[in-house]
């Protein structure tokens, strides 16, 4: 019986058997994919995690079955086939892309997933940001690893760029050296970047001066820090400047703040009907955390006294707005109930002398001894 002419074809062609049995080995992964997805989905929407990590994998999943099946088809083929060995190395490689890429993705995912069950956009947040500032630094150096490490392991499927990099490094000591010391801001911002996610001297959102500035966290990535100034201007940061560098840190412990106002006025006005309005400023303000609410005399000088009022917010934006309404109502206050109580210059005549009448001619004073002498 002979054979089919089809049959003889295929048997007479092995790149077109390598195609039929990849295409073989997809229909069953994709059939394996679309099974498992389902039971993962289902089992992940009791959880919130596994659905969120399953969601970001699912980018990049169907390319690592699809070069996994190709790989384990050109891996069964004859080695007598042409250009077999190029083509298992150029799958491989491949393969390592995508394995790589999938798992950035699920690391990407994790972290999300972290500050999906954490939101920071609440009052007390103090612990939610740090678990944010945390997960977004970890969640990109272990990114940059994994992106290290498939150049790496792709490097290593070519023994050519083996023998090429192994001759490399034999022979170019102090080029190695060189290329060391240029990356040493980046492995610098590196591991600030992991001192910053341990011991968190900064968060995300924190209230910061940085560089006589005031402003916010906004951003941290893998090599610097963007602050949000107060007129919507950014300062970029270097990681390392925090460091290395001293810098305030306005919600470090808490959000809590103080803030102060200051007045200069005469030593006549009262101070206790001040300290009056005050208290009742501050119970009408919704900015008002019901903690201090104080005016004290901080200062004095021949002209005046200064006084210090001292209110409380639950964070800075909020302070800065109450002490804004705070200044401006005393101030109307002083000059509605008290307006001789601002700072005067004050202006004492001697009597003894005479005093020179604005157009009036001066008289011409005589010697006493000629006076004397007329008389």
């Amino acid at each position: 019986m002979s054979e089919h002419p089809l049959w003889q074809i295929v048997t007479q062609s092995p790149w077109l058997q390598i195609g039929l049995w990849f295409i073989a080995l997809l229909i069953l992964t994709r059939i394996g994919q679309m099974l498992a997805t389902r039971l993962a989905t289902r089992l992940a929407t009791r959880r919130t995690t596994p659905a969120i990590v399953l969601r970001s994998i699912l980018k990049s999943l169907p390319w690592v079955f699809l070069l996994f099946s190709a790989s384990l088809v050109l891996q069964a083929t004859d080695d007598s086939v042409t250009r077999i060995d190029v083509m298992r190395r150029i799958t491989t490689l491949l393969l390592i892309v995508a394995l790589s890429v999938t798992a950035a993705h699920a690391v990407s995912g994790l972290g999300e997933a972290i500050v999906d069950k954490h939101p920071y956009d609440i009052a007390d947040n103090y612990r939610a940001r740090g678990i944010l500032t945390q997960t977004r630094v970890l969640t990109r150096t272990l990114s940059s690893l994994i992106v290290v490490i498939g150049v790496a392991a792709g490097l290593m499927v070519f023994p050519g760029v083996r023998e090429i990099g192994t001759g490399l490094l034999a022979s170019a000591g102090v080029l190695g050296l060189a290329v060391g010391l240029a990356a040493k801001p980046i492995f610098g911002n590196l591991l600030a970047g992991l001192q910053i996610a341990f011991t968190q001297p900064i968060r995300l959102d924190d209230v910061v001066i940085v560089e006589g500035e005031w402003g916010r966290i906004e951003e941290i990535t893998r090599s610097y820090v963007v602050v949000k100034i107060w007129d919507e201007r950014r300062l970029i940061v270097p990681l390392q400047f925090f460091i290395e560098n001293p810098f305030q840190n306005w919600t470090r412990g808490s959000a809590n703040i103080l803030g102060t106002v200051f007045l200069w006025v005469d030593y006549r006005l009262p101070v206790d009907p001040l300290r009056e309005e005050l208290q009742r400023l501050c119970s009408e303000d919704p900015d008002w955390d019901h903690r201090v609410a104080i005016i004290q005399v901080t200062e004095t000088s021949e002209r005046a006294m200064q006084l210090r009022v001292l209110m409380s917010s639950s964070d800075a934006g909020r302070n800065f707005d109450l002490r804004c309404r705070v200044r401006e109502a005393l101030i109307e206050f002083i000059q509605t109930h008290y307006p001789q109580c601002f700072p005067i210059t004050r202006t004492e005549l001697d009597s003894t002398r005479p005093v020179a009448l604005p157009g009036a001619a001066a008289k011409p004073q005589q010697d006493p001894a000629a006076q004397g002498r007329a008389q």
